[in-house]
C-alpha cells in the first residue's frame, strides 16, 4: 500500500475507536464550534477558493463548473446554518432499536452503532467537505475525504478551520481526515484499504461512480443515474396534474430528483398533452414523444429508444402515451433508475398498486419529485441518495451513517 495512504488509514482507524466515546453533548458543541469557526475565517476560506477559481478559468472550466466551486458569504452562512441544523438532529448513536426477552432470561438488544471509517469521494463542491464532516462526526464515523483537485484549496482550508475549531474545544485527535496528495494513485490505493475503511460515498457524476464501483474492494453505496418519471392516470386533476409536473422538470432541472420522464394514460392525453406543452413553452422545456404523443402535439422531436434510458439534467423532457397502469409500470421498472417515479391520481386504487408494484428507492402520490432529498423528508440533512437496496436506500440522513449490534445480557447462563 502506499505510504502516504497507509499511514492516514491507519490513524483513521484508530480515531474511529475514541470518537465513539464522545457523547451527544460534547459533539453537539463541537458542531456549534465549527460553525462559528467557519464564519470566523471566513476571509481565510474565500481567499484560498479563488485560488481554484483562478485556476479553474485558466483551465477554461465552464461557468456552471466555477460556479458550483465558488464560495462566498451567503454559501459560508450556509454551510454553518447546516453544522447548527445537524447539531440540532437526534444523535443515532446507541440508541435501542429494539429487545428481545428470551424464555432463559436474556435480554437481547439490537443497538445503533456507527460504521466505523467512510470514505467520501467527491468532485467541484467544496461545500461538500464541511457537510460531510458534520453529518459524519454526528454519527460517530470517520470521514476521510478525497475531493476534486478543482477544489483542492477549498477544501483544505475549510478542513483546517474546523479541525481547529475542535482543538479549541479540546478534542486531541482527528475525526476526519481531508487528502492532501492530488495524485489520481492515492484515490486507487485509498479504494483497496478494505481492513481500514468499512465504506464508500461517491458523490458526482456517473462517471465517476462507476470507475470507483470498478476499483473498490471496499463496499459502495451509490446511485448512477436520477432518471425520473411522473405516471399521469386516466383519473386525475389537471391543475394538480400540470403544477407537478412542471415543478417536477423546470425547478432545478439539473439535479438526480428532477423528473426526466412523463407518461401518460392513453385516456388523458388528448385532454392533458396540449396543457402541458403550453405550460412546458413558457420555461422553453423541449419535448420529445413517442409516436402517440406526436400526433397530438404536432412538431415535436420524435423521442427514441435512447431517450427513455437519458438522464438529460436540462430542459428536456420525454413523453410517452401508455394504454394502463400496467404498461406504466413495466416501462418505469425497465427504463427507470430505481431512484425517484411518482404518480398523479385521483384513483386510491392504483395510487396503492403503484407504490407497491414500482421498483425505486422513492414512490410517490401526486407529488413532485423534487421532494427527494433528505431535507425534505424531515431527516435534516443528507449524505447523498441510493438506489441500492442493502443498508441504505433513499435519502441517507444520519441513521443511514450506522449500522447495528447485538447486545446480550444475562445472569450466567449456559448453552444446553
Amino acid at each position: 500500500m502506499n505510504a502516504y495512504v497507509n499511514n492516514l488509514v491507519r490513524r483513521a482507524k484508530e480515531a474511529s475507536y475514541k470518537l465513539i466515546n464522545l457523547d451527544t453533548l460534547t459533539k453537539n458543541k463541537c458542531l456549534l464550534s465549527m460553525a462559528h469557526y467557519l464564519l470566523d475565517n471566513k476571509e481565510y476560506i474565500i481567499a484560498e477558493n479563488k485560488k481554484d477559481i483562478a485556476a479553474a478559468i485558466k483551465n477554461k472550466l465552464q461557468k456552471s463548473f466555477i460556479d458550483r466551486l465558488s464560495l462566498n458569504e451567503k454559501r459560508l452562512q450556509e454551510m454553518a446554518a447546516g453544522l447548527r441544523e445537524v447539531a440540532n438532529l437526534p444523535d443515532p448513536i446507541n440508541v435501542i432499536i429494539s429487545t428481545r426477552q428470551r424464555p432463559n432470561g436474556l435480554t437481547i438488544k439490537k443497538v445503533r452503532v456507527p460504521i466505523g471509517t467512510i470514505l467520501i469521494i467527491y468532485e467541484a463542491r467544496p461545500n461538500v467537505t464541511s457537510d460531510c464532516i458534520g453529518l459524519l462526526f454526528k454519527a460517530s464515523d470517520v470521514a476521510i475525504l478525497r475531493g476534486g483537485r478543482d477544489a483542492h484549496h477549498s477544501n483544505l482550508a475549510i478542513a483546517a478551520v474546523l479541525e481547529k475549531a475542535l482543538k479549541a474545544y479540546g478534542i486531541d485527535f482527528k475525526p476526519f481526515f481531508v487528502v492532501e496528495k492530488i495524485d489520481y494513485s492515492i484515490t486507487d490505493a485509498l479504494l483497496k484499504a478494505h481492513e481500514y475503511i468499512d465504506l464508500v460515498i461517491p458523490r458526482g457524476g456517473e462517471t465517476l461512480i462507476r470507475k470507483v464501483v470498478e476499483k473498490s474492494r471496499i463496499p459502495v453505496i451509490k446511485h448512477y443515474k436520477g432518471i425520473c418519471h411522473l405516471y399521469v392516470d386516466s383519473a386525475f386533476d389537471m391543475d394538480k396534474a400540470l403544477k407537478v409536473c412542471v415543478n417536477a422538470k423546470v425547478q432545478r432541472p439539473s439535479v438526480c430528483n428532477a423528473v426526466e420522464k412523463i407518461l401518460v394514460h392513453r385516456e388523458a392525453a388528448a385532454q392533458f398533452l396540449p396543457q402541458l406543452k403550453k405550460e412546458f413553452d413558457a420555461y422553453n422545456v423541449e419535448i420529445r414523444g413517442d409516436s402517440q404523443t406526436q400526433k397530438i402535439l404536432r412538431g415535436i422531436k420524435k423521442a427514441t429508444e435512447k431517450d427513455w434510458s437519458s438522464e438529460y439534467l436540462d430542459l428536456i423532457i420525454a413523453v410517452k402515451v401508455v394504454k394502463n397502469i400496467d404498461e406504466a409500470i413495466a416501462h418505469i421498472n425497465r427504463y427507470g433508475s430505481h431512484h425517484t417515479d411518482g404518480i398523479i391520481t385521483s384513483d386510491k386504487a392504483n395510487a396503492a398498486k403503484f407504490t407497491k408494484e414500482i421498483d425505486s428507492a422513492c414512490c410517490f402520490v401526486n407529488i413532485s419529485t423534487r421532494f427527494s432529498d433528505g431535507y425534505e423528508f424531515g431527516l435534516g440533512a443528507e449524505i447523498g441518495i441510493s438506489t441500492d437496496k442493502l443498508h441504505a436506500r433513499g435519502p441517507m440522513g444520519l441513521e443511514e451513517l450506522t449500522t447495528y449490534k447485538w447486545v446480550a445480557e444475562g445472569d450466567g447462563q449456559i448453552r444446553e
